[in-house]
């Protein structure tokens, strides 16, 4: 049973994709992958560091954002981004939420961003003057988060 759900959008670094699939499988959270990658799931050094953990997590491939959207697949979705205006504290959390995060260069783009006019930036405050978290560190503080906030149940 998923209890929230990751999307990584365009991700390009393996060890971060790898890192939150390990995440997912510990947590029970489903991950949803936005093409283009920038890499493939059959790489070498992609599988071995994620064997033992891949198979226990639902891991699905979108071709592009609007084809993940309109599956409509969550109650609520979250674009954590360092421009929202709300910390992630802030926001109750629920079974069935999902959470959307940037490439790792790129971030999520502002005609993207738009896509998601009924959705609420959060944000994870950092010091002034950072550029940004790393993805993996980034997903694993909200989705405990989530957790924290319902007593950890869903696991």
């Amino acid at each position: 049973m998923n209890s929230f759900g990751v999307v990584l959008f365009n991700p390009e670094i393996p060890p971060n994709t790898v890192n939150i699939i390990r995440l997912c499988a510990n947590t029970g959270c489903c991950l949803h992958l936005i093409e283009p990658m920038g890499f493939s799931l059959n790489e070498k050094s992609l599988r071995r560091a994620g064997m033992d953990y891949i198979k226990n997590v639902k891991i699905s491939i979108h071709e592009n954002i609007f084809d993940f959207l309109k599956k409509d697949l969550f109650s609520r979705y979250f674009i954590v981004t360092k421009y929202g205006k709300e910390a992630y504290t802030k926001r109750k959390y629920f079974k069935n939420d999902c959470f959307v995060f940037g490439s790792e260069s790129k971030g999520i783009p502002k005609n993207i961003l738009n896509e998601f006019e009924n959705s609420k930036k959060i944000s994870i405050p950092m010091i002034c003057g950072s550029r940004s978290l790393n993805l993996s560190n980034s997903v694993s503080i909200i989705i405990y988060e989530a957790f924290r906030q319902n007593k950890f149940q869903f696991l």
